[in-house]
C-alpha cells in the first residue's frame, strides 16, 4: 500500500514530465502527505471542443471520489487501488479505462512490522526513493471529477478533482517491508498511460505491472523516525 509519501515541487514536475499547462492553486511540496490532502497529478485530458490533448499538472484530492460518492469522506477509503481488481470495482473501472494519471513523488514511506514481545508488535518506518535525488517516482494513478451535491450547479468550486494510486504485490527487497507496493511507471510508459485514446485493458495493466517490478528494484531505502506517522509532521530525508 502507499499511505504516506513526499510530494515534489511543481517546478520539478513541470520540467521532468514536459508539462504544457499548469492548473490553479497547485499544492506546495510536502514531506509527509497523507490521504485526503491535495497533491499534484499529471493528466492529459482531451479538450471538450476537440483538438489535441494537453499535458497538465493539476491539484487533486488524494483519494478517489467516484460520481456516486455522497460526500468527500468517501475518498479516505479509496486512496489506493489494487491492480488485480481495479477493472472489477465500480469505483475504479471507469477511470482505469480513460482517466489515468501519473502521481509524481520524491519517495514514499512504508512500515515494517517487527516483534517486540507485545501482541501488537511495533512498526518501523522506512523512506523509499530513487537513488538519484533529481529523479522522481511516477506512481500509476487514476483520476475522477466529482460534483459536490451541496453546492449550486453553476458554482465552479463544486467540481473536485481526485486521484488514487495503484498498488501491486511487492517484490525483491521491498517485500521485506510490506506485502504491497505502489505501481511505478518507467518513462517509456508515461505517454501510453496518460493517453486517453488508449483504452485501459488488462493487457495495459499487466504491462505496467511488469515494468513496475523492474523499476522498484532500482529504489533505495533507509529507516526514518516515527514522526512520519503523525500527519502534522513535515519531515524530509
Amino acid at each position: 500500500m502507499c499511505g504516506r509519501y513526499v510530494t515534489p515541487a511543481v517546478e520539478h514536475v513541470e520540467a521532468l514530465f514536459d508539462i504544457e499547462a499548469l492548473g490553479a492553486d497547485l499544492p506546495e511540496p510536502s514531506y509527509n502527505t497523507p490521504p485526503t490532502d491535495p497533491v499534484p497529478v499529471v493528466v492529459e485530458p482531451e479538450p471538450k471542443g476537440g483538438g489535441d490533448a494537453v499535458r497538465r499538472v493539476e491539484r487533486a484530492r488524494w483519494g478517489l471520489l467516484p460520481s456516486f460518492a455522497k460526500d468527500p469522506s468517501f475518498s479516505s477509503k479509496a486512496f489506493n487501488a489494487r491492480i488485480e481488481t481495479v477493472l472489477e470495482k465500480p469505483t475504479f473501472r471507469g477511470p482505469v479505462k480513460q482517466r489515468r494519471a501519473i502521481v509524481p513523488a520524491v519517495g514514499y514511506y512504508e512500515w515494517r512490522k517487527t516483534a517486540d514481545g507485545t501482541k501488537a508488535g511495533s512498526k518501523t518506518p522506512y523512506f523509499i526513493h530513487p537513488e538519484r535525488e533529481d529523479d522522481l517516482i511516477a506512481f500509476a494513478g487514476l483520476y475522477s471529477w466529482w460534483a459536490d451535491p451541496t453546492k449550486p450547479g453553476d458554482d465552479p468550486s463544486r467540481w473536485v478533482l481526485s486521484t488514487t494510486i495503484l498498488t501491486r504485490g511487492s517484490t525483491g527487497e521491498l517485500a521485506g517491508i510490506h506485502d504491497r507496493m505502489p505501481l511505478m511507471l518507467p518513462r517509456a510508459l508515461w505517454d501510453q498511460w496518460l493517453d486517453q485514446s488508449v483504452i485501459g485493458t488488462q493487457g495495459l495493466l499487466d504491462e505496467a505491472s511488469q515494468a513496475g517490478v523492474e523499476l522498484a528494484s532500482t529504489l533505495v531505502m533507509h529507516e526514518v523516525g516515527p514522526e512520519v506517522g503523525r500527519v502534522a509532521s513535515k519531515i524530509g530525508r
